[in-house]
């Protein structure tokens, strides 16, 4: 057990029977009141962000985490499966975890794995990802107002926003976390 006050950014605790990584915390001390600690924890599993304040007097368990970075190799019965690139021992994730990230994975691209005991329990895809465009729509001619946007399908399937110069054949980046089409790449 650990004391409240020892947290900082990066520390993995065991809470309210999930996992959650401290994503930022701060001391406050309201008025007449006892010092506390105003947290934001994202879940190791689901990646959810929620607010929680500690008192001082709070005992906290905190987990060990281990990390690597493993390739993406494919997707069956709901599971992803990732291998480590220099054991070639092979894991897997459950599909659902990584939520709406899933349609940017690629066959071969590197994540960030983590690990709790020995079992996988989520992976973060690289910030940005290149794709190559296998259906957009036609841009019409005099359609050139700014920041105008047609809808492409890249390699994965996943439908993004796109500008209209962007064709059929090109190369894109895409930032991973938000979805959003970044650049066209040569």
């Amino acid at each position: 057990m650990a004391a409240v006050s020892e947290f900082r950014n990066g520390m993995a605790i065991l809470h309210n029977g999930d996992i959650w990584v401290v994503a930022e915390f701060q001391h406050f001390n309201p008025g007449n009141w006892r010092a506390m600690i105003r947290t934001k924890l994202k879940n190791a599993k689901t990646g959810r962000v929620v607010d929680h304040t500690f008192r001082m007097t709070d005992k906290i368990e905190e987990v060990r985490l281990d990390e690597k970075d493993m390739q993406y190799l494919y997707e069956a019965d709901g599971n992803l499966y990732f291998m480590d690139t220099e054991t070639y021992e092979q894991t897997f994730i459950a599909g659902a975890l990584l939520g709406d990230q899933k349609r940017f994975l690629k066959e071969g691209n590197l994540c960030h794995v983590m690990f709790y005991e020995g079992k996988a329990i989520s992976a973060d895809l690289p910030f940005f990802i290149e794709f190559k465009i296998i259906e957009a729509e036609p841009a019409v001619k005099g359609d050139t107002a700014t920041g105008v946007t047609k809808s492409a399908v890249i390699e994965t399937g996943a439908k993004v926003q796109v500008p209209l110069f962007v064709k059929e054949g090109d190369v894109i980046k895409i930032d991973t976390r938000t979805g959003k089409y970044l650049e066209r790449v040569s």
